[in-house]
């Protein structure tokens, strides 16, 4: 995969990797539902088409915001963990959820989860170490 970017701008960067409608959906799905195979990322509600889950996830790959694995006990089946990178996003997951609450509320009948309003930092940090918990047994 050809990893580069527009421009050396680092807002730009960080959007020509996750800036489309997908990725960040597959990080959100991946980080907070822990969604780890094709199929269970693929039946998300948004219903993303499998060729463009593929080519979204070899993408997220490339840049090492996920890794593939197999199964430990279907070694047929992949898995998909996010790495470091991909935990990393939690705070702009939380900030887009906070963001669509507050604006897009009016349009969509968005019903956030509640207490997602308390403490932002509390929440990144427990997202974060509930998805850390949840990979250990891969590692």
């Amino acid at each position: 995969m050809n990893n580069k970017f527009r421009s050396g701008c680092p807002i730009a960067s960080t959007l020509d990797i996750v800036g489309d409608k997908w990725s960040l959906l597959i990080i959100r799905d991946m980080l907070i539902k822990h969604k780890r195979t094709f199929k269970e990322i693929s039946d998300s509600d948004e219903r993303i088409a499998p060729s463009i889950l593929s080519a979204r996830l070899k993408l997220l790959e490339s840049y090492k915001l996920i890794t593939k694995r197999k199964l430990p006990e279907n070694k047929k089946e992949n898995i998909y963990l996010l790495s470091k990178k991909g935990i990393d996003l939690a705070p702009i997951i939380i900030e887009f959820t906070l963001w669509g609450d507050t604006n897009l509320r009016e349009f969509n009948n968005i019903d956030l989860i509640d207490g997602l309003k308390a403490d932002k930092s509390m929440i990144i940090d427990t997202v974060q170490n509930n998805y850390n918990s949840m990979l250990i047994q891969f590692v």
